[in-house]
């Protein structure tokens, strides 16, 4: 145990190495081993201020930089049924962290992945957000980052091959909404983030704007919201607000051949949403 902890932090280094060697690009080699290293850092040092970020926070890092370590902050340290709703938990880095080694976690997604920690107690679903296969107020808590705004639009992109998931219903994100307050308990809580800004389809995902996001918050009528907004800019991420995010786009790159001048990776505003059934 101690030699692959040792393996896999000596590969970190290297791939940050490579990242910072090759100009500190998103994407390019190193990138992904650089990006978990710095959320990894952040989550243990439990540094992470959703008022104020230190200057240059995840400098050309996509908004996982902010999505993992706002979860962090806010989920509390207790016992409890957890759904992943869309996998975004299902990595080793993450799921050895204290705050969730007392939950119960259940993994829901389009279809199965390289990584898949059942040893862990870690379970496992592939269906549909739209309509789960869970009982009503089966959950304490439930986690959907970055999901959202890919239910109903071209998942064949890049999750799944069943030819059936490539749609174009960019209204039926609102199905899953209810689904997530229909199967949490009463008082349990969702953690939402989505891409934030000016509406735009990208076929595979879309930004989701203002109005989008009161229907979202409305659809799920919660007993109390915290909303947090974060924005992109060429020197890393800033605490926004709506009024500072409502122009934000996102750096495509399967459809973008060139970085922008800012060198975003993916979003450039992101809105996180804790809300109380």
């Amino acid at each position: 145990m101690v030699f692959q902890k040792f393996v896999r932090n000596t590969q970190k280094r290297i791939g940050g190495l490579l990242f910072l060697l090759a100009g500190k690009k998103p994407w390019k080699p190193g990138y992904l081993a650089y990006r978990e290293a710095k959320i990894t850092e952040i989550i243990i040092n439990g540094d992470f201020d959703g008022e104020v970020l230190r200057p240059g926070y995840g400098h050309r890092i996509d908004e996982r930089i902010i999505e993992y370590p706002w979860l962090f902050s806010r989920i509390p340290p207790c016992a409890g049924k957890l759904l992943d709703a869309g996998s975004v938990l299902n990595h080793k880095f993450l799921l050895e962290q204290k705050v969730l080694r007392e939950k119960t976690i259940v993994i829901s997604t389009l279809a199965p992945e390289g990584n898949c920690f059942w040893k862990r107690g870690i379970s496992y679903v592939y269906e549909d957000l739209r309509e789960t296969y869970f009982k009503d107020d089966c959950f304490d808590f439930v986690v959907c980052l970055s999901t959202i705004e890919h239910i109903g639009m071209d998942n064949t992109l890049l999750y799944t091959k069943d030819i059936s998931k490539k749609e174009m219903n960019p209204d039926s994100y609102r199905d899953a909404i209810r689904e997530f307050w229909r199967i949490l308990k009463p008082h349990g809580t969702l953690y939402l983030s989505f891409p934030y800004g000016r509406y735009c389809n990208h076929g595979w995902f879309q930004v989701f704007d203002e109005e989008m996001l009161d229907q979202v918050i409305n659809l799920f009528t919660p007993k109390s919201v915290l909303e947090r907004h974060f924005r992109y800019e060429s020197d890393g991420w800033h605490v926004s607000s709506r009024e500072e995010s409502k122009d934000g786009t996102c750096f495509d790159i399967r459809q973008e051949k060139t970085y922008s001048a800012d060198y975003a990776a993916f979003s450039r505003a992101v809105v996180c949403l804790e809300m109380v059934k």
